[in-house]
């Protein structure tokens, strides 16, 4: 899997590039996307920052989504302007930072910063979504309106894992860490995810992804009795390496079958231990997604997103 095309949703709202579709979209009801047109020129993406923040209607808008801010490959994005900029959009509520193609910049390639100034820039974020981890930080943070937060990476270092798990986020309901290969620079392990498994942090949280996992067989087998799954509503291990050993530690642990959706699509699940997984969830009314089953070797195994 390669990410080749652009959102057209984000938060709820149909997605337009400013300024070329200015006339085609509402004020309010647009994700306004935010790029810099050559790929390469950072003084470009904040110039066309500046001129939607200085629209007479820029109160209106509540969500946005950066693109690439210029030489993303080999720049990171110009934080301090952002989180100096963006509150001037005094309804914004979700961003999505890097939402860029493998055309425009493989995943694993794009250069990002420490995020905690925005956050301190926004207390009234609701939703956000970052693409790419190489460069990124992460302080941990009290922030009371964060509802969603969503990490997309082909490797997830240990101490951004660390840092989510340590912040205070009361009213936090999705969470969604790509965590990668080691490859990559995703070493985190199950022990970073510990303080999230254990239930007694982000005391909203109904719904957990932990996808593109190449230890995703771990995480399972530490979701099998992990303390928060009793109150989620989906669990999303899809996108990694999740085989028989993660699948029947899924089976042998504690019961899924509460759960509204459990998605494991492209796994490397043998037929026998997911025809068992499939029927007990169906007797329950779990909507399964387990689709994209591999059954290759092991070291021709791959997470679906890396590079």
């Amino acid at each position: 899997m390669t990410i080749g095309s652009h959102i057209t949703t984000f938060a709820g709202k149909p997605v337009a590039e400013y300024p070329a579709d200015l006339g085609k979209a509402s004020h309010a009801g647009t994700a306004w996307r935010l790029e810099d047109p050559d790929y390469d020129n950072t003084g470009q993406f904040l110039e066309r920052l500046e001129a939607l923040a200085a629209e007479e209607w820029a109160n209106q808008v509540t969500a946005l989504v950066v693109g690439n801010w210029g030489g993303a490959y080999d720049s990171a994005p110009p934080i301090e302007r952002l989180a100096a900029l963006l509150p001037r959009f005094t309804r914004l509520r979700a961003l999505f930072l890097g939402e860029m193609t493998y055309e425009e910049c493989e995943i694993s390639w794009i250069q990002q910063a420490d995020i905690t100034a925005l956050l301190e820039a926004l207390p009234l974020l609701e939703v956000l979504t970052v693409r790419g981890a190489t460069g990124l930080g992460l302080k941990p943070l009290r922030h009371t309106a964060l509802r969603s937060l969503t990490i997309e990476s082909g490797g997830l270092p240990a101490d951004v894992v660390r840092a989510v798990a340590e912040c205070d986020l009361p009213a936090l309901t999705h969470l969604e860490l790509w965590l990668g290969t080691e490859n990559y620079g995703g070493d985190a392990t199950v022990d970073d995810l510990a303080p999230i498994l254990a239930g007694t942090r982000l005391p909203a949280l109904t719904s957990l992804a932990l996808r593109d996992a190449e230890i995703a067989d771990l995480v399972a087998v530490a979701l099998a009795g992990a303390p928060v799954v009793a109150r989620l509503r989906e669990l999303d291990l899809s996108l990694g390496m999740l085989s028989d050993e993660g699948a029947a530690a899924l089976l042998a642990g504690q019961p899924l079958t509460h759960l509204r959706k459990l998605d494991l699509h492209h796994h490397f699940i043998g037929a026998p231990v997911l025809e068992r997984l499939t029927a007990e969830l169906a007797a329950s009314g779990v909507e399964l997604d387990a689709s994209g089953a591999d059954e290759r070797d092991w070291d021709d195994r791959y997470i679906a997103v890396s590079e």
